[in-house]
This record gives structure tokens, C-alpha cells and sequence, in this order.
């Protein structure tokens, strides 16, 4: 398939029904996951990405044939390294035999919160979850140096949003209308997450998800007149701090890395206050990351328009 915009559509509406699979199952948190990051976010990126490169893949210039027989080979061992798994749904599954009855029967009388899934993620796999958001934090640096990130933008160009607003008026009442409602929403799916679906990095990217529909509405320079991308910068890096420091406050106060038993007198609150810092550590980083990158991309893009704008002014002012 040549059309880059349908493979970004497919790709969403492939996300989309994948959550609604989660949901099937009763993985709810996953399919919150999937849905916002999936589908949304990662849709976004992808369709202003094109907006750079074009809609249409340019021609292939080599032989497909390597890369299809690398791909066959790879993808017949993942399903050979399958074989020993148990199969879906079987009973006695080692995982149904002392993992998941521990989680089950011990994680309310240990950490103390309804939500067994952010019992898992937060406290018993903290550490894991510390390593997801150290590979996202990488992840945006990487990123930051591909695109050269250019703080030089010009933020006295109010085109795009002039333009905007005789085009998209309605669009641009009704957002205006809807993004606090969705910020309350990410703050809701932030703290609420002990209790419900939800956690740092399902509200990260809702909280990320609006600040986008405000910058493609208002125009770049209106958002970042509002957010500010060196403090979006220094968030990026403090979520991760944060995250660190409380594993580090757990190691001065006589426990192991990440024990919030240790953090206050009854173990149950200090896995809630734990829980708590650690989660919105893990929103913060997701959030600004999202951000940085969707900003450094629109800025990207504006550089990309003047640049055409130039030459095709300087064209048709030469004889």
C-alpha cells in the first residue's frame, strides 16, 4: 500500500478494535492503554509526520525479497518459541497455579487498594515500571536530537492561527468548550487509578491528547505561549526523578528499592503514599513527553512551509 494516510487510518482503527478485544477479556486497563496510546496519540504523531513527508511512499529502490525472507525466518521462530507456551485459557497454566492467586487473595491485604492491576504495575513490578518510563525518557531524547530541537521559534507568527479561525470556527468553539472537561478527565484517571482503570501513563497521554487538539486549533505559537518547552523539558526529566527519588527514600529509611512499606508508620498507607508520587512521576513524563515531541514535530513542519514559501516567492519575483 503506497497511501501513508490510509496505513495511519488502518492502523488506528486496528488499534482500536484491539482495545475493544481488552475489553472482551476484561482488560480494562489495557484497553485504556491501547485506546489512548494506540489510537489516539500515536495516530496524531504519525498523520503530522506526513503532513512533513507527504501522503504518498516514494518508489522502492531496492529488491524487497532479503528483508520479506529475514521477516519469514524472525516471525517462524517467534511462533516456534511459542510451541512450549501453555495453551490460551488452559487451567493449569503455571500462571494460574501461584502468580495470579497471589495477586488475587494477598494484594488487597498488602497494599490495600481495589485495583490489582496498579497493585502490580506500581508496587509489586515497580521496578520494571521505573524501567518503561527510563526507555520512554530515551526515547524523547533521541527523538529531541533527530529533529534537532530549534528553540528559536518564531512565536510572533500568528498565520497559522489566523487561518485556522476563518476556517475552523466551530471546531475551535466546541474544543475550547471540551479541553478543560478532558484535562479534569486526566486528572481523574490520574489519582483515580487505586480504584478504577486508569494510572500515570493512561492520563499522561490524555492530558498530552488535549494539549495537541489545543495546538492543531490555536495554532504552535499560541501553545507554547501557554506551556512554556523548556519547562515542558525540565518536567520530562523531574517525572523520572521523581520515580527514582522515591525508591531512593525507601533505601535511606531501612526498606529495599521501591518498598513503600517503609515510607510511613502503617505499611498499607505507605504503599498508598508510594502508589501516589510514584503514578504522578509516570504522568508527568508521559504527558511532556508527548508534547515535546508533537511540538518539535509542528515545529518541524512551520520551518518546512516558510522554507517552500521562500523559494516560490523567490521564483516568481526572478525573471
Amino acid at each position: 500500500m503506497k497511501d501513508l494516510f490510509a496505513v495511519v487510518m488502518l492502523s488506528g482503527i486496528y488499534s482500536l478494535l484491539s482495545a475493544s478485544f481488552f475489553v472482551a477479556l476484561d482488560a480494562v486497563d489495557v484497553a485504556f492503554t491501547e485506546a489512548a496510546v494506540g489510537a489516539g496519540i500515536s495516530t496524531l504523531l504519525m498523520l503530522i509526520v506526513i503532513s512533513m513527508t507527504g501522503r504518498s511512499e516514494n518508489t522502492t529502490r531496492h529488491k524487497p525479497l532479503p528483508a520479506l525472507i529475514v521477516v519469514s525466518i524472525t516471525g517462524a521462530l517467534l511462533i516456534f518459541g511459542t510451541l512450549d507456551m501453555p495453551y490460551f485459557g488452559i487451567t493449569d497454566a503455571p500462571i494460574h497455579q501461584h502468580v495470579a492467586p497471589r495477586y488475587i487473595e494477598e494484594s488487597m491485604q498488602e497494599i490495600g487498594i481495589p485495583n490489582i492491576v496498579t497493585s502490580v504495575l506500581a508496587s509489586y513490578r515497580a521496578f520494571d515500571t521505573l524501567g518503561e518510563l527510563v526507555v520512554i525518557f530515551t526515547a524523547c531524547t533521541g527523538v529531541l536530537a533527530l529533529l534537532s530541537f530549534n528553540s528559536k521559534t518564531n512565536r510572533n507568527d500568528k498565520s497559522l492561527s489566523v487561518s485556522m479561525h476563518k476556517q475552523h470556527l466551530v471546531i475551535r468553539i466546541v474544543a475550547k468548550i471540551l479541553i478543560p472537561f478532558i484535562l479534569l478527565f486526566a486528572l481523574y484517571v490520574q489519582f483515580h487509578g487505586d480504584f478504577g482503570p486508569g494510572g500515570g501513563f493512561q492520563a499522561g497521554v490524555i492530558f498530552a491528547a488535549a494539549i495537541i487538539l489545543y495546538t492543531m486549533l490555536f495554532g504552535l505559537s499560541a501553545a507554547q505561549k501557554a506551556l512554556n518547552p523548556s519547562l515542558i523539558l525540565l518536567i520530562t526529566a523531574l517525572g523520572v526523578l521523581l520515580f527514582t527519588c522515591v525508591g531512593l527514600t525507601s533505601l535511606l529509611l531501612g526498606g529495599n528499592f521501591l518498598n513503600y512499606n517503609v515510607l510511613a508508620d502503617l505499611p498499607v498507607i505507605g504503599q498508598h503514599l508510594g502508589i501516589l508520587i510514584i503514578e504522578l512521576g509516570v504522568g508527568c513524563t508521559v504527558a511532556a513527553v508527548m508534547i515535546l515531541i508533537f511540538f518539535n514535530f509542528a515545529n518541524q513542519r512551520e520551518q518546512l512551509k516558510q522554507k517552500h514559501k521562500q523559494v516560490k516567492d523567490s521564483q516568481e519575483l526572478s525573471p
